[in-house]
Order: C-alpha cells, then sequence, then structure tokens
C-alpha cells in the first residue's frame, strides 16, 4: 500500500521521538527519506543529535506498521502528504520545520495560500465571540481562507463565522485524525469535509490521541500556512500568544484586536498591540499590511458595492447612535442633541461602536458608519 516514498517517510515518521526537526536532520544528512533507510543504524548515529533511543525507534518501525498506518488513514478518507506531494502547502515548505508528513481530510486548494490565521482562548468572552465571528465573516467575505486550530471558543466562531460568508477554512488539528476534538465539534468538522468547504490537516499519526503537549507544536503549521496571524482574544498566559510568537518568527505579521483592559482574557492581546502588533478593528486594517495580495482584494472590495456594517447585538444606546448614522457623518455634540442622550453615554457608546469596527472617526472629529461588503 502508498508509494515506496510515502512508505518510506512513514517509517522514519512513526518511530517515537523524530519529529519534524530529527526527520530534517536525517534528510540533510542522506538526502532523502529512503536513503536514511539505506544507510543504517550505524550511520545513523554518525548524524548530530541522533542518538541510541531515537536509532531503537526507527529500526523498530516495520512495514506492518506502515501499512496500518496506511489502511486507517484509508478508511478515514485521510490523504498521507510528504514534502514532495504537489497538494503539500508551499507556505509550509519555507519554515524551519516543515512537518514531514500531513494527514489531510477535504480539500486544499492553491487560492487557499491567500489566508489568515486567526486564534484566541478557549474560554472567552461573548466580545471575543462576537469578534471571532464577525472576522471570520470579514475574511471569508473577502476572498481570504480562515486557518485556525479547531478548538472551543474564538477558534470555532471564527471557522463558523467564514463558513457562514461563504469562504472557506482550514482547521490544523492537535490530534490524529480519527479523533474528533473538541468532541462537539465533530458534526461541525465532518460538514467541512462533507461540502467541500476546506480541509482538517494534522501532522500526527491518525490515531493520535489527544494530548496537551501536541497543540503547541501545531500552533507553528497555523501560522505557517497563514499570510498574518489575527490574535482575536487571549490572556497572558494563552497558547494563542504561541502561535503569535511562531508567526513572528516566521516573517509574518501578527494582528491584535484591542479588548477591555481590565479583563484577563484580553491582557495578552492588549500586550502584543503594546509590543508592535497591528491593532485591528476592521478588515482594512488586515488588508492593509498584507503587501500585494492585500492590495489586490482591497481593489476588488472597493469595485463590489458597499452596504453598513452593522454589528450584532447592539444595546439600546449604541442602537440610537447607530440610527443617527444612518443619513451622515456627525460629531459627538450633534449626535448628543440627535438622541437625546447624555454625553457620556453617547461617548461610551460610541467608543463600543468604534471598537467593534462598526464606526470609523473621520477628519473634523466627525463619526460615520463603517461599511462591510
Amino acid at each position: 500500500m502508498g508509494d515506496s516514498h510515502v512508505r518510506a517517510v512513514l517509517r522514519l515518521h512513526l518511530a517515537d521521538g523524530v519529529g519534524a526537526v530529527t526527520y530534517l536532520r536525517l534528510v540533510k544528512a542522506f538526502g532523502s527519506a529512503e536513503a536514511v533507510l539505506a544507510a543504517g543504524p550505524a550511520e545513523w548515529l554518525r548524524v548530530p543529535h541522533i542518538g541510541e533511543k531515537i536509532v531503537a525507534a526507527i529500526s523498530a518501525i516495520t512495514d506492518k506498521d506502515v501499512d496500518d498506518e496506511l489502511a486507517v488513514a484509508e478508511r478515514a478518507g485521510a490523504r498521507v502528504l510528504t514534502q514532495e506531494s504537489v497538494e503539500y502547502p508551499l507556505s509550509l515548505k519555507h519554515i524551519d520545520d516543515p512537518p514531514a508528513v500531513l494527514y489531510v481530510r477535504g480539500s486544499l486548494r492553491e487560492s487557499d495560500a491567500v489566508s489568515l490565521g486567526v486564534v484566541g482562548s478557549r474560554r472567552c468572552t461573548h466580545y471575543g465571540l462576537e469578534q471571532a465571528q464577525r472576522f471570520g465573516e470579514l475574511l471569508g467575505q473577502a476572498g481570504l481562507t480562515l486557518i485556525s486550530g479547531g478548538a472551543r471558543g474564538i477558534d470555532t466562531a471564527a471557522h463558523r463565522g467564514a463558513l457562514q460568508a461563504g469562504g472557506r477554512t482550514v482547521a490544523v488539528m492537535g490530534c490524529g485524525l480519527c479523533t474528533h476534538f473538541p468532541p462537539e465539534n465533530g458534526e461541525f468538522f465532518e460538514s467541512i469535509v462533507r461540502d467541500g468547504r476546506g480541509a482538517l490537516l494534522s501532522e500526527l499519526p491518525m490515531r493520535t490521541a489527544v494530548l496537551a503537549g501536541n497543540f503547541p507544536t501545531r500552533n507553528r503549521i497555523i501560522s505557517g500556512l497563514s499570510l498574518g496571524v489575527l490574535i482575536v482574544e487571549a490572556a497572558r498566559r494563552s497558547g494563542s500568544l504561541i502561535t503569535a510568537r511562531e508567526a513572528a518568527e516566521q516573517g509574518k505579521t501578527v494582528f491584535a484586536i484591542p479588548g477591555r483592559v481590565d479583563s484577563p482574557t484580553s491582557q495578552g492581546a492588549n500586550d502584543l498591540i503594546r509590543n508592535g502588533a497591528i491593532l485591528t478593528q476592521g478588515l482594512d486594517d488586515v488588508l492593509e499590511h498584507l503587501g500585494p495580495v492585500g492590495q489586490s482584494l482591497t481593489d476588488a472590495k472597493a469595485a463590489e458595492p458597499t452596504l453598513p456594517f452593522a454589528p450584532a447585538n447592539m444595546d439600546a444606546t449604541e442602537q440610537r447612535i447607530w440610527d443617527a448614522l444612518a443619513a451622515a457623518p456627525r460629531t459627538l455634540d450633534e449626535l448628543v442633541r440627535a438622541t437625546n442622550l447624555e454625553t457620556a453615554r453617547a461617548t461610551a457608546a460610541m467608543t463600543m461602536l468604534v471598537i467593534k469596527g462598526a464606526v470609523k472617526q473621520q477628519p473634523g472629529n466627525l463619526f460615520a458608519r463603517k461599511t462591510s461588503k
């Protein structure tokens, strides 16, 4: 089962302790996975950082182990990609530690290279969920494939937003593709595959269980697949910050949505902004920093008719401000007079509408509705 190259790569990949870095060391030393296996244990030990434990692990993998892995993948409808596979994403080949193997369920397209990673806390606020879904929709409408980790909270909201907008999404899993995690997302994950709206990816062998240590390493794949990474909501010790760090090390742009200054779930994202991440309130903030790709999407966006972006779940005060901006931009004083609101209440509501990306401030202290495509 499987061609000789895929089998050779799997013989190495399935061995305990042979991760992406060790695999790369061996292949660089001998030229190919096939050449590594042909060289044998004595030669493997000559490679720096390859010790007896790794040699024993590689030697323990049999043809039956490879047959079993390929059979499990086939039953699950997963394809096994190596770095030489045509379908293997080109962007991943350029990171320092590209996965030796990618297991894929669903569809990968060349257009998925135009993508943005969106990640955030599992334990998030309503505001975080609202913004994750909103940005998922904006990115999907703009033609960017949304890359995330399929986790509870921000990740899932962003995936769903992209699909609801008619876009595509890729979920990079921290377990083997025989497992749905979180389990409540099982039907959602299946719909991505079934409807041809994206893919589920993992570098981990098919039957790998859910282990906390696997999630940080998958974050480099999320950032590696993406032109940039947007952090929606993250505490100071959030795993999302690992993705941000990976993106920065890979030379990708890091974006962050500002959150409440007194919310622990926003401290990590706010710290990123203070340290140089792009403060992000709307789609334009993203496209502006994506170079020629962003300019191309901006030009396409400008050619489409515009509609006002109405945020979900506005409170009564925000709705009054929003309605008062329907005819034309206004100053805050004009809004106070038009709505009969106290200045403090109007100011607070306007601040929230700006944070939600629904209103923008123009020269002359004018406020106007933002538009979405």
